[in-house]
């Protein structure tokens, strides 16, 4: 004999639950399918959207948590959490940006000597046979800097670099508005993306998939600031301390925060490390240890560290996240290897609920007692 609900409340969520319906698998991949087609047409637009929106996702339960033992106004809060991210935003910039251009300008400067330095290290001497002609490392290292200032020199280069300059300002500058509105407005902007959800199913999303999609995602996120926070002092240790490179702290601050885009971030910020090696290279001993540190520290973070604390968190298999983040990449760039993790996660919780194929230890150990 069922039991009858005594309240009214108790009988409006009866009638909720009565109208749970679940999504058909053609529905479902067709709603899929239409969302990546919409975000792949305004590609181009996304990536200070999906910056501010995660970091004010990472940001909202520190501001809910502060807002409750505080009682300040939620709005109040969330504009001091702003200022001292933008603050913290601004130390990095105003102490890290003027290094780096010192170093972009030496390494412009002193281009022929550094070349001719590690061509004499690797060749010695002696000339050598190169495309036909004897040249030595002098001759060589003034090829090869000829050659990369008139690259630089070209007319299209000039533009294309001018443009990205001016593309970079103005997604920073919108980042930081959109971060604001994110933050102060979270849980309204939440409530009108809940709103575009049909109303019978509108249940299903905040009952069953909600629940278990964000402690997982937050966890994820959580993970990739350990991940950072890793990479920033394994990156002093090997530059600053072991390498004794200039400016180390800020490189291994920049090799920090790039580590939290896959596969792009780590790839630029060994380059600009490399870079300043290059510069401070008094021989071929220190190219040599600069390969050993960057050896090290990819493994470290890609097959130790990485793999310990956002496997625990994604529960997805290396294979698939690899062709997630090599698709997103292709289709949408720096936005897509970003949320490549992230979306995986959530299709694959999506697809689970609808299935009733739910991957948490409780739903596995209940499947195996009805077995």
């Amino acid at each position: 004999m069922s039991k009858v609900p005594s309240t009214r409340s108790e009988q409006a969520i009866s009638r909720d639950h009565e109208h749970v319906d679940k999504i058909s698998t053609t529905t479902t991949l067709f709603v899929l399918a239409a969302i990546a087609l919409l975000l792949y047409a305004i590609r181009l637009v996304l990536l200070p959207f999906v910056l501010s929106g995660l970091l004010a996702y990472i940001c909202t339960p520190f501001i809910e948590w502060l807002t409750a033992r505080s009682r300040i106004p939620r709005g109040l809060v969330a504009i001091g959490v702003f200022l001292i991210l933008v603050l913290i935003g601004a130390s990095i910039v105003y102490a890290g940006v003027p290094p780096l251009i010192l170093e972009v300008k030496r390494f412009l400067t002193d281009l022929d000597p550094m070349i001719g330095g590690i061509v004499r290290g690797a060749i010695g001497s002696e000339p050598v046979k190169l495309f036909g002609q004897q040249m030595d490392a002098a001759q060589i290292a003034q090829a090869a800097a000829a050659g990369f200032r008139n690259w630089i020199e070209d007319v299209s280069v000039l533009t294309f670099m001018g443009g990205v300059a001016i593309g970079s300002a103005f997604g920073s500058f919108l980042t930081l508005i959109l971060l604001f509105y994110f933050l102060v407005g979270g849980p309204r902007i939440a409530e009108g993306l809940f709103w575009l959800v049909p109303p019978r199913q509108r249940p299903l999303i905040h009952d069953d998939i909600w629940p278990q999609l964000d402690p997982v995602l937050r966890r994820y996120f959580v993970g990739v600031i350990a991940v950072v926070i890793f990479a920033a002092v394994a990156s002093y240790i090997g530059l600053g301390i072991f390498l004794e490179l200039p400016h180390a702290p800020f490189l291994a601050l920049l090799t920090g925060l790039l580590e939290a885009i896959p596969v792009v971030g780590p790839t630029t910020a060994a380059a600009i490390a490399g870079i300043v090696a290059l510069q401070h290279a008094t021989g071929f001993g220190l190219i040599i240890g600069y390969a050993l540190y960057l050896a090290v520290l990819r493994l470290s973070i890609d097959q130790l560290f990485g793999p310990l604390v956002l496997g625990t968190a994604a529960r997805v298999h290396p294979v698939l996240i690899i062709f997630c983040f090599l698709s997103g990449g292709i289709l949408f760039g720096i936005v897509g290897v970003i949320m490549a993790v992230p979306v995986a996660l959530i299709v694959k919780i999506t697809l689970g609920t609808l299935y009733d194929e739910r991957q948490g230890p409780n739903d596995v150990a209940k499947r195996k007692l009805a077995r």
